[in-house]
């Protein structure tokens, strides 16, 4: 009996040995992963700072550049937007103007007749609601258009031609009719003296008087609407300027990833 029991306590004591050999080897299997979670937790924290720290910098340029590209953007935007309402004005008055008058072909007036006829009437303010009446003397000019035998009326613009159809210069009416009667007679005489001058005349020939100038002649048209082509360009530029600006700096940002 004592044999039996001395032989089965080594069979007794195994299961205890192989117990303590599976829980060694969980323990072994168990930091091993903890190390390796370890490991990740701290690869992620450290990539997640880099993150924060690029993103930060990234931020931070982004909030330094926009004030200043927003205000240039606007700036563009207001010179666009005020050289079409500059366009749309000068629409309705200069180019109306000028696309409206008949009197579109250039030549040379040779004068023929500067006289004065009659005294004619004209008001001007004495104060508020004071209107008194003047005269002022008429002058007509006749001319011979490009020596072709058409004698017509000469007139100095389309003001004067819609003011009086019958003189050639209405000048501004006031008190002193001595004034006026002065400035009619040293334009007769300059008239007298000069023999031709350039006009314009109508060369359907529906008009029958001829312009010694033109209200919005080729060169008026040109530099009224100079400006504010300008102003339009240069704000496309400063719009275009900025949007170049912003690619290049994505573009740089990315290459600077790439080599990273």
């Amino acid at each position: 009996m004592h044999q039996r029991s001395f032989q089965q306590s080594p069979c007794s004591t195994s299961p205890s040995k192989g117990g303590r050999g599976s829980s060694r080897k969980m323990f072994f299997v168990a930091g091993a992963k903890n190390t390796a979670l370890g490991v990740g937790n701290e690869r992620r924290s450290i990539y997640q700072k880099f993150r924060e720290v690029d993103l930060l910098d990234k931020k931070n340029t982004v909030t330094a550049l926009k004030p200043g590209e927003d205000r240039a953007i606007l700036l563009g935007l207001g010179m666009i937007i005020s050289s079409v309402m500059m366009y749309f004005v000068l629409g309705i008055t200069i180019l109306r103007s000028y696309a409206e008058s008949a009197w579109t072909e250039e030549g040379v007036c040779v004068i023929l007749n500067s006289t004065v006829t009659a005294d004619m009437n004209c008001s001007y303010s004495c104060g508020s609601d004071c209107w008194r009446v003047s005269k002022y003397p008429c002058l007509q000019v006749y001319v011979s258009v490009n020596n072709t035998g058409r004698i017509s009326r000469l007139s100095h613009n389309e003001e004067t031609q819609d003011a009086s159809s019958e003189c050639f210069y209405v000048p501004r009416c006031q008190k002193d009719r001595a004034q006026m009667h002065t400035i009619i007679m040293n334009i007769s005489e300059r008239l007298k003296a000069k023999q031709q001058v350039p006009c314009y005349f109508d060369p359907s020939e529906q008009q029958e008087t001829v312009l010694l100038t033109r209200l919005y002649d080729h060169s008026v048209v040109f530099h009224s609407l100079m400006w504010p082509s300008c102003m339009f360009v240069g704000g496309a530029l400063i719009i275009v300027m900025v949007k170049l600006t912003q690619y290049l700096s994505r573009l740089c940002e990315e290459i600077r990833k790439i080599k990273m």
